[in-house]
């Protein structure tokens, strides 16, 4: 008998054991923001911006600002030459009071993986604009498909892509974008210290904002170059700039 009461009481402790929470360590897992997040791809999409473009005034040989309105619609996938799906995006431009039609300007290519976002620009050159993870001091050599050899495209060589601000709010002509995450990119001035117009001396800045369901919806980007040799001292033509800010998504 005593062996029967003993073993029911085991059974019961058994039981027991298996309904009570279990004691061992608990595994989080770290959710992280996608790219899909930050740059959504979506045929039919129209994004519209402000373009502040810094540019060489032939005339006065001087840098100077005019504005615009750009318009991004994004197109259908089709899968690039290593079987990526990959978007057109045709960019439109019109003066600011949309007196003038939209007229074709270029189109872009956006490829996205759950990995990485590349752009491939109007001069066929390939950036790296997000990568995961998408985490706060994260960062990456954006520029590292570009031939930086060639003399025209020294000025985006060794860029340290660097994620800061990750889901924090930003306030754009559109209005405040909850949550978006800005990638610095490159602020080098050389050689550094104040503009002084008797040396020579190169300036290159860029970032870019992503905003959660909507994309990029703000670029501040400006190269330029004061050449004193041969004289006169003036901007190298090759110098500009181009700031957009978003005014309305479609």
């Amino acid at each position: 008998m005593k062996k029967k009461v003993y073993g029911h009481l085991f059974c019961s402790l058994l039981l027991l054991a298996s309904t009570l929470p279990a004691c061992k360590k608990q595994t989080e897992t770290l959710s992280l923001p996608t790219l899909a997040g930050y740059y959504p791809l979506q045929p039919g999409k129209i994004l519209i911006y402000r373009l502040d473009s810094t540019h060489l005034d032939a005339t006065a040989m001087q840098l100077q600002v005019s504005s615009y309105l750009v318009k991004d619609s994004t197109g259908a996938y089709f899968n690039d030459n290593t079987g990526r799906p990959t978007c057109p995006v045709y960019r439109f431009i019109t003066d600011t009071m949309m007196n003038t039609p939209w007229q074709a300007m270029y189109t872009y290519y956006v490829t996205e993986t759950s990995q990485l976002a590349e752009v491939v620009d109007d001069n066929n050159m390939r950036f790296i604009k997000l990568k995961q993870p998408v985490s706060e001091s994260y960062s990456w050599p954006g520029n590292s498909y570009i031939n930086t050899t060639n003399p025209d495209y020294q000025y985006l060589a060794n860029w340290n892509y660097i994620y800061q601000n990750v889901n924090q709010p930003y306030t754009v002509l559109k209005g405040n974008m909850d949550s978006t995450v800005t990638v610095f990119q490159i602020d080098d001035t050389s050689p550094p210290g104040d503009f002084d117009p008797t040396r020579y001396q190169q300036r290159t800045y860029s970032l870019e904002v992503y905003a959660k369901g909507t994309g990029l919806v703000y670029k501040d980007f400006l190269h330029w170059t004061w050449q004193t040799d041969p004289p006169p001292a003036q901007y190298d033509h090759a110098s500009y700039g181009v700031r957009l800010n978003l005014l309305d998504v479609k």
